[in-house]
């Protein structure tokens, strides 16, 4: 009976003694799998490391007390960071018939010649925007307010403009944008003096240099 037990013993003792090595044995037999992933690779637009942006616009305006007409221009912006950048605008529309004259009311007609130029700060949230599935471009939505002064019938007025709009880059020198602002200053074309809101959305075509 002694004999027997002692074997049983020996037997455990080998077994538990063997264990760590057939584990380390079938560890090192296991084949490793690797993940069939297939990696996309996107095309992104860099924006250029150069500040300064000349741009030229075309559009519409609608100035209060006349008619809406296309509207033409040039801006010149400094890019200070990423994030800030100021911008000088000239432009010009033709108002067209002020409200009053189209009434029969010769004493307030008007010369309607419409030129402006401003200067304004704007701030950019950056984002990208997708166009398919292997290219994404540069993008931001921007807003943007400044003062100026605009040339209408024949007057000269001190002008506020706030806006916003959205900008993408194709390639990293050349910028495509949509804006809309509204223009305001004191006119007394209509009779009585009044603050007039005047609207104006453009496209716009950038060049970074």
């Amino acid at each position: 009976m002694d004999s027997v037990k002692c074997s049983t013993a020996l037997g455990l003792i080998c077994g538990l003694v063997s264990m760590p090595v057939l584990a380390q044995e079938n560890a090192g037999s296991a084949e490793v799998v690797e993940p069939a992933v297939e990696r996309r690779t996107l095309d992104v637009a860099a924006i250029d490391t150069e500040n300064f942006e000349l741009t030229g616009f075309i559009g519409w305006m609608s100035v209060e007390d006349f008619e809406s007409d296309p509207v033409y221009g040039l801006r010149f912006a400094y890019h200070i960071n990423p994030h800030l950048f100021v911008e000088a605008t000239y432009g010009e529309s033709d108002a067209g018939t002020s409200t009053a004259e189209r009434l029969g009311n010769e004493s307030l007609r008007k010369d309607d010649d419409y030129t402006y130029y401003d200067v304004s700060l704007g701030y950019n949230l950056l984002s990208e925007t997708f166009v398919s599935t292997k290219r994404t471009l540069n993008s931001s939505f921007y807003l943007i307010g400044g003062v100026g002064n605009t040339d209408l019938a024949g007057e000269d007025e001190l002008t506020l403009n706030l806006g916003f709009g959205f900008k993408v880059l194709p390639k990293d020198n050349l910028a495509i944008r949509l804006d809309a602002r509204d223009y305001m200053f004191e006119s007394d074309v209509s009779g009585r003096d009044k603050t007039t809101h005047n609207f104006q959305v453009t496209l716009n075509l950038g060049w970074y240099f």
